[in-house]
């Protein structure tokens, strides 16, 4: 009987996913969503994803405050049922939406962890470049922290995204659009390093893994961690770290907010803001200054 249920939860999912063309990341994080709202509904409401009326999918988000769920879960979870329930109207399968018009919650917005300058400069020295792939991470993490990209445009990088003579790099970001971010003279010298000892392989990427796919997240993810512990960077930053760190210290050096938010790609300048919490004590001390790397010699 599970199994059923679980298979035809997966297939109206599967045709949601085709018809909204998600990825295969987001169906399967919209199958764990909706799964464990069936099961609370079978097991405390004797009612199910189908069948639920509001007051049982309201007791639903309670049971979850309850249960001390991080607030982000719980906007995402009423994100997919409203998702579902939407679907499910457009099927025919149900003329309500009781996942409408649900009290409000706002989701309280965590402070960025930081990196200072100098942990950055210790991690930033620490690959090998007497190797082929120490010169790869070190240009990896220079262009990383001088550009403030998401890890996953950085993986995502091709040979045509780089503009050395401009000193810009062409990005494709969320909701697929488009922006150009500059770097600084460092990171244009191991992008020039890099393309002298990069392997040559049959690939367009500008940093080509196995057989000229790009290297994944999870690898990038990977050498960032070997490299923080070699270095003694505590605790140990993610990829994202070092976008937090480009933003921070862009603004502790005089940067505009809304310079900022265009080299970050946000789409708000409300998810920028965040920023200035923790770099208001040095914001008016330093002006008119570049990247701190941007010029290093």
């Amino acid at each position: 009987m599970a199994i059923e249920r679980q298979d035809r939860i997966t297939g109206m999912l599967q045709r949601l996913s085709m018809l909204r063309g998600w990825s295969a990341r987001t169906t399967e994080s919209y199958y764990h969503d909706i799964l464990h709202a069936d099961d609370h509904l079978r097991a405390r409401q004797h009612s199910d994803v189908f069948a639920a009326d509001r007051e049982q999918v309201l007791e639903y988000f309670a049971a979850l405050r309850q249960l001390d769920f991080r607030e982000s879960t719980i906007l995402r979870r009423r994100s997919a049922l409203a998702t579902w329930f939407t679907f499910l109207q457009e099927e025919g399968l149900r003329h309500d939406h009781p996942a409408r018009q649900l009290p409000k919650m706002r989701k309280s917005r965590p402070l960025p962890k930081l990196m200072n300058e100098a942990d950055v400069e210790r991690l930033l020295l620490t690959p090998d470049t007497d190797s082929v792939i120490g010169v790869r991470d070190r240009c990896m993490l220079e262009l990383l922290y001088a550009t403030g990209l998401r890890v996953s445009e950085l993986v995502g990088l091709t040979m045509g995204s780089v503009d050395m003579q401009g000193g810009l790099v062409r990005v494709i970001g969320k909701g697929d659009k488009e922006r150009l971010v500059p770097f600084g003279e460092e990171a244009a010298r191991w992008i020039r390093a890099w393309l002298q000892r990069r392997p040559t392989v049959k690939s367009a990427h500008l940093f080509p893994g196995r057989h000229g796919r790009p290297m994944t997240r999870q690898n990038f993810w990977q050498r960032l961690r070997l490299y923080a512990r070699q270095a003694g960077v505590v605790p140990v930053p993610s990829p994202h770290t070092l976008r937090h760190a480009f933003a921070t210290h862009l603004l502790n050096h005089g940067a505009d907010l809304r310079a900022v938010q265009m080299l970050l790609g946000h789409a708000n300048i409300s998810t920028t803001e965040i920023y200035t919490h923790v770099t208001r004590a040095r914001l008016h001390e330093l002006v008119n200054l570049n990247h701190p790397l941007g010029g290093r010699a």
